[in-house]
């Protein structure tokens, strides 16, 4: 029993007859004929009473009625719900992340994508090891997983996309103490506020501030890295964090300093061989254009004096400003 058997099937029974059915679907009488008895010969019953020159249905044709036509129903839904996704009007995309890359830079591009593809939906599995993403992406249940270098390969794709800048924010009140950009190696006794040891993101700043002989005074160690900004801006220690953490600090009157050498953790994302879904792959584009932007941009209000913070800072500021007209004249038209 196929779907063709079931559409002939069903034109039979709407148009009373063969001969009709066969001018309706534009195929011939004897192929429509032998495909109906096919399927009565698949089911082992037969569908149709031949009275004359005519068919009834059988008490077996009638009970096969509503199911064919529930069958091809679910097809065509089927077949449109494809479409959609096809055409950026549907789907769902798995990702698996550290929890660290989530916040930045992740959360940029996941809203930046949803709001040019609002029917798409997504699913993020925040994991603190690079083996429990890695586990996720090649396990299916997760399309994309997005690491930190070095990464992986065995059995999986991978792309370099970015180098994640990170600052130093310290409590309001302390600009004095800081110059900008502040040198890495005067680091030392520096109470810091850090995530649990053991984690990719704290293994990386240790490991670079002990490349520039700074051994780090860890006042705070906290389990939930969202924990990190709350407590330096309460007044209890500084911390090392991405730029756009930094830019939050920022907000709310933190310090933040740029460091020297500049401190960047070199980030990109894993997939399974062979292609992957159209949704997955459009948010990669959308991904690396925002990547591309964001530099240039930053290049550009560098070219004008401005430090990286501050040129991250204007960036910002005139992104939530279109942001703001962009949803008012959305609000207005609703």
């Amino acid at each position: 029993m196929d779907l063709r058997q079931m559409e002939y099937f069903l034109a039979v029974v709407d148009c009373g007859g063969v001969t009709r059915a066969a001018s309706e679907l534009r195929v011939a009488q004897p192929s429509l004929s032998q495909a109906v008895r096919k399927l009565e010969s698949d089911l082992g019953t037969e569908l149709f009473h031949r009275v004359g020159r005519g068919l009834v249905l059988s008490p077996a044709g009638e009970a096969l009625v509503g199911p064919a036509r529930m069958i091809l129903r679910e097809v065509a839904s089927a077949e449109t719900a494809v479409r959609d996704v096809g055409a950026m009007r549907g789907g769902r995309i798995d990702i698996a992340s550290l929890s660290d890359l989530c916040s930045d830079p992740l959360s940029v591009w996941v809203s930046k994508f949803r709001r040019r593809h609002p029917e798409v939906r997504f699913h993020v599995e925040e994991r603190d090891s690079t083996a429990d993403v890695v586990a996720l992406v090649r396990s299916g249940a997760c399309e994309l997983g997005f690491l930190s270098l070095p990464m992986p390969t065995e059995n999986l794709e991978s792309e370099e996309l970015i180098d994640q800048q990170l600052v130093l924010v310290s409590p309001p009140g302390t600009e004095a103490r800081w110059p900008d950009p502040v040198p890495v190696g005067k680091l030392s006794g520096v109470s810091f506020v850090m995530s649990e040891r053991g984690t990719p993101d704290r293994d990386f700043i240790d490991h670079s501030l002990r490349l520039n002989g700074v051994e780090p005074d860890v006042a705070v160690e906290v389990r939930h890295r969202g924990a990190v900004l709350p407590i330096v801006l309460s007044g209890g220690g500084s911390a090392i964090v991405p730029l756009r953490s930094g830019l939050d600090a920022l907000l709310r009157g933190g310090v933040v300093r740029e460091l020297s050498p500049a401190m960047t953790r070199r980030m990109g994302v894993i997939s399974r061989p062979g292609r992957m879904s159209e949704a997955a792959d459009q948010f990669l584009t959308c991904s690396r254009d925002s990547i591309a932007g964001f530099a240039e941009a930053i290049a550009e209000q560098m070219k004008t004096g401005r430090s990286l913070v501050d040129s991250a800072k204007f960036i910002r500021d005139a992104t939530d400003s279109r942001m703001r007209d962009e949803n008012a004249r959305t609000a207005l038209d609703i």
